[in-house]
């Protein structure tokens, strides 16, 4: 095969893979809190759509960024007033914040169906960016790529290296006891989960401003859902994350190589890859939980602090 075709097929790879990459490492963070929010699904579209009009209007991919940001950050407060301030089952109010972003995104959208503007264009570096077999690869990527690559070293950074990410990881596994030792538990719960919001929000604005520059319904396919599983197969450890993203990236590539070289499987079969090597790898990871892979001792549990 060529090996400019397989540059290319890469370079798609790895602009699957940012999306996910991105979301997930927000939710890690969540769910390292304690906090179970499925609502990354509609925190992604509602990044979309929003993202989308945004930079449309305005003429501007940061100002579209900036409101896909904040769309995620604005969906992330209503779902922590309801299961931190409120301490509503935590699943209940993921899901509703599904239903409602994905419905909201659809109406703020509807103006912009089939409308189209410039994707953002990726870096070049002189000499580098020219380089045969790998250049566009490693030194013609766009910037979230290099974003959410320096975004989940500030994260492990932030886990494993300093106080204020042992607090959180504290809080995780057991929110009784951090808050009897005088942690501010709804607090720390109440920024993670904005953040997860945010990179959420930054996932969902990246599909419709570099993947693919427009706004359709729907355009995030489950890509929320696969984030969350992602999670999971990363064991909740940051630099997991990327080698997940990379293979559930190249399985949602994969169903359209496929197509493109003509191998004569079903489109709804080749369709269903990304979601099943989602199950495959939840099933392998349910084997390795055994050997250490645990979930945060307190994740999804509500914390009242009279209790």
């Amino acid at each position: 095969m060529n090996p400019d075709i397989v540059q290319l097929i890469l370079i798609t790879i790895v602009t699957a893979a940012t999306p996910l990459a991105i979301a997930a490492i927000g939710e890690l963070v969540t769910e390292r809190s304690g906090v179970l929010n499925l609502g990354v699904e509609g925190m992604m579209i509602m990044g979309a759509s929003v993202g989308f009009a945004a930079a449309y209007l305005s003429g501007s991919t940061l100002v579209g960024v900036a409101a896909g940001i904040g769309a995620g950050l604005a969906m992330s407060a209503l779902f922590a007033l309801l299961a931190i301030g409120l301490a509503i089952n935590q699943v209940a109010a993921g899901l509703a914040l599904t239903i409602l972003g994905v419905g909201l995104a659809d109406l703020i959208g509807s103006g912009f169906v089939g409308q189209q503007r410039s994707a953002a264009l990726p870096v070049h570096i002189p000499v580098l960016s020219d380089l045969p077999y790998i250049g566009k690869l490693v030194f013609g990527e766009d910037e979230f790529v290099y974003g959410g690559l320096v975004l989940i070293a500030v994260v492990a950074h932030f886990l494993y290296r300093t106080r204020a990410g042992l607090t959180l990881r504290a809080i995780g596994d057991n929110h009784g006891s951090a808050h009897a030792l005088g942690l501010n538990v709804r607090r720390v719960r109440l920024l993670a989960v904005l953040f997860g919001g945010g990179c959420a929000g930054l996932a969902g604005s990246y599909l419709s401003l570099v993947a693919t520059p427009f706004w359709a319904p729907d355009m995030t396919a489950g890509r929320g859902w696969i984030a969350l599983a992602l999670v999971v197969f990363a064991s909740w450890r940051p630099w997991r994350i990327i080698l997940g993203a990379l293979l559930f990236g190249g399985a949602t590539q994969l169903q359209l190589q496929s197509q493109a070289f003509g191998i004569g499987l079903p489109s709804q079969l080749l369709s269903s890859l990304p979601y099943l090597a989602t199950i495959v790898a939840l099933v392998v990871l349910s084997i390795g939980v055994r050997r250490g892979a645990v979930a945060p001792a307190a994740l999804g549990q509500p914390f009242v602090a009279d209790r």
